[in-house]
């Protein structure tokens, strides 16, 4: 007898035919069983009544290992796949019982319920006729005969879908699509159909829920990775779905899993350009954009991504010819504007001061390191440092635009504006300014303290 609440009483539940394992009694000589593959299937069995599903796995494979024509143990194996929720490597299994055993309804209609959450309806359909016509008990005749209504119910659903989605009527081909899915919830193809409907329909976030359980019901599925990614980027939450690191690796999978598609190898490139653009790795970003463009010169997403990385470099004529080129092919999108004016901006400023090259830090760099950066280079201008009159003269000068430099970079409002092409210490960049504060003697600036972390006028500041 199975015990209430039990693993196989649980099991019974969901999968009724299971139950079959328990009581069911073999024949050595029928079986070919020898006394270890024997011990094996018992504690095997025992292992899965106290619920100890990896153990009695265990035992079951040592009982294939020595008698691969043992249909018992395959079949008790495919019971502890189905309750650890491992239904692919259950269906060899039952495959391999029902080769072995042609009459073994059970193994046949526990196929047929697989088949049939996979969507494979005729191959279900056949397991369940065949279960009708090989002397049932009473319970595995009435179950084969309602898996069969649910089956034909099933097929009439995915041709009216079908159709639906051929016409455009893509509302009632996601309600059709609901109700096979369901009974039939291990099908990939149903769940991208589905998908494919809830984009035309305007919903991507439901699509990319299709898409993320397609991936994992098929083996390498390269293509609904490649339409979620897709998804995301037009979102534009991109970033906050994938890390860029992790995001990158998955493209150059995608690439390595299917290589000889051209049309994988571009998009994963176009991809992984942005990445690199967006966690600001310039030097790698042009290089994995110039590659898109090399073989699509007018995609405008590699031709932004790489104007972007020029910017980091403070490349400024490559910027602008890149962004003028994307504006030919989209002039109305916004971006490639913004972006294009934020480089002639910044193309001009670099022509005059450059307060990032003056600290000699990054333009991403932190405010501590731009800090440090500043002391460093107060310290060795300080003009009390020279003797030389006209050392002194250079120096003062170089003292101030530090100053100046660490004056606009460590506060966020002013550091904002240079980075936008502006420089808010330069009168003639400032509309009605009333001058620049920084160009002025070296005396105004005595007593001066390179150490402070508030405004220049704070502490005295000598040299011995």
């Amino acid at each position: 007898m199975v015990a209430p609440g039990s693993v196989t009483s649980r099991l019974g539940s969901v999968f009724p035919f299971l139950l079959v394992l328990v009581d069911l009694q073999y024949e050595g000589a029928e079986c070919g069983v020898n006394a270890d593959v024997e011990k094996h299937l018992e504690l095997g069995k025992k292992l899965l009544a106290a619920g100890q599903l990896a153990d009695a796995l265990s035992q079951f494979h040592a009982a294939v290992d020595g008698d691969p024509d043992n249909y018992i143990a395959y079949y008790r194996r495919a019971t502890v796949f189905l309750a650890m929720g491992k239904s692919k490597a259950a269906l060899p299994d039952l495959t391999k019982v029902i080769q072995l055993k042609m009459d073994f309804t059970a193994a046949r209609l526990q196929r047929g319920h697989l088949l049939l959450k996979q969507g494979k309806l005729d191959e279900a359909e056949d397991d369940f006729k065949k279960v009708l016509k090989s002397n049932p008990s009473e319970n595995e005749e009435k179950e084969a005969q309602s898996q069969l209504i649910k089956s034909d119910e099933m097929q009439r659903l995915r041709s009216q879908a079908l159709n639906a989605f051929g016409s455009g009527d893509y509302t009632a081909a996601i309600a059709f699509l609901d109700k096979i899915l369901e009974v039939c919830v291990w099908d990939a193809e149903l769940r991208e159909l589905r998908a494919e409907c809830f984009i035309k329909e305007g919903e991507p976030r439901k699509a990319i829920s299709d898409l993320k359980a397609a991936s994992k019901l098929k083996n390498d599925n390269t293509e609904a990775f490649y339409k979620i990614s897709t998804l995301y980027y037009q979102l534009g939450d991109h970033e906050l779905s994938l890390r860029y690191t992790d995001a990158t690796s998955k493209y150059e999978s995608v690439m390595k899993t299917e290589p000889s598609i051209a049309e994988y190898t571009v998009r994963s490139k176009e991809r992984i350009c942005h990445c690199f653009s967006k966690d600001e790795k310039p030097v790698e970003a042009i290089r994995v954009c110039s590659e898109v463009l090399q073989m699509e010169p007018d995609n405008v997403n590699a031709l932004k991504d790489r104007a972007e990385a020029y910017l980091i470099e403070e490349m400024y004529d490559e910027a602008i010819q890149d962004y003028e080129t994307a504006q030919e092919h989209n002039e109305n999108d916004q971006q490639i504007r913004e972006g294009l004016e934020k480089a002639q901006r910044l193309l001009k400023q670099s022509q005059k001061r450059d307060y990032y090259k003056i600290l000699g830090v990054k333009r991403n760099a932190k405010k501590q390191e731009i800090i440090k950066a500043y002391r460093k280079l107060a310290l060795q201008w300080h003009p009390d440092n020279f003797q030389n009159e006209e050392e002194k003269k250079k120096a003062e000068k170089k003292f101030i635009d530090i100053a100046a430099a660490k004056e606009v970079l460590s506060d966020p409002e002013m550091r904002k504006k240079f980075d936008d092409g502006e420089d808010p210490l330069d009168a003639e960049s400032q509309q009605g300014g009333g001058g620049n504060p920084f160009h002025r003697s070296w005396n105004s600036w005595q007593g001066f303290n390179p150490f402070s972390s508030g405004g220049p006028f704070r502490f005295k500041f000598h040299f011995n």
